[in-house]
């Protein structure tokens, strides 16, 4: 089997080291001996933009926010779906991921950082959502190992009561919260509800179906997707 190879290593604010492996054509972001992300296994981030674009479908002017970029499936799912006056923020709190992006892995992204839609913010995902009142369509969460976090502490408070409660604020009445997790958490799912979200949870394959080599047997990931209540 051909052996990894380390392309680059980034530090992580309060410990930790992200490293981007290549072996032949197939990508992995490690967190030590931990992948957070693989370009054989999209089938998850891609759901995570395309469930969401399906129930915003048709809004004019739509506003999404992405927190994370990764290898940016999400976003280019999110650019097939979305109409050409859609607006994309995409936050990404790792500025050498978005060094990759542009360069060691600008052969995944092709043109999506490009496009006139997109918006690249090096940052956390948090501001952008504390700061702005009814003004997106859609927030879409990627960020560390979804409520249950691996990479840092701080990431928690997204998915805390009061981070819900900021995200609930920072969307249009009626419009969409989705949250990538590795697994189903209960006490996430309570948190939602007293936060004012109605929630669907929706399991997808970690593997694409549109890819050809075989997915991870059993390798499942949760994708819940939750709605705003109108009131």
């Amino acid at each position: 089997m051909t052996p990894w190879d380390c392309l680059d290593r980034a530090a992580i604010n309060g410990g930790g080291e992200l490293r981007l492996m290549q072996r032949g054509d197939e990508f992995s972001i490690m967190l030590g001996q931990i992948e957070l992300m693989n370009s054989r296994f999209t089938g998850s981030e891609e759901a995570l933009a395309t469930l969401t674009c399906a129930r915003i479908r048709g809004r004019e002017r739509s506003e999404i926010l992405i927190g994370g970029l990764g290898m940016g499936f999400t976003l280019r799912a999110a650019l097939a779906d979305l109409a050409l006056d859609a607006r994309i923020f995409v936050a990404e709190l790792v500025p050498a991921v978005i060094r990759w992006a542009r360069g060691l892995m600008a052969e995944l992204f092709g043109t999506t950082l490009d496009d006139k839609r997109v918006t690249i913010i090096e940052g956390d995902v948090a501001p952008p959502i504390k700061t702005r009142q009814s003004s997106y369509d859609a927030i879409l969460l990627d960020v560390d190992n979804g409520p249950k976090g691996l990479t840092r502490e701080s990431n928690d408070r997204l998915y805390d009561l009061t981070g819900l409660t900021s995200a609930r604020r920072a969307l249009r009445p009626g419009r969409v919260l989705a949250v990538w997790s590795s697994g189903r958490d209960r006490d996430f799912s309570e948190r939602l509800r007293i936060a004012g979200f109605q929630t669907d949870e929706i399991v997808v394959r970690a593997k694409s179906t549109r890819r050809t080599r075989n997915h991870m047997d059993g390798h499942q990931y949760g994708c819940s997707a939750v709605r705003r209540l109108d009131r």
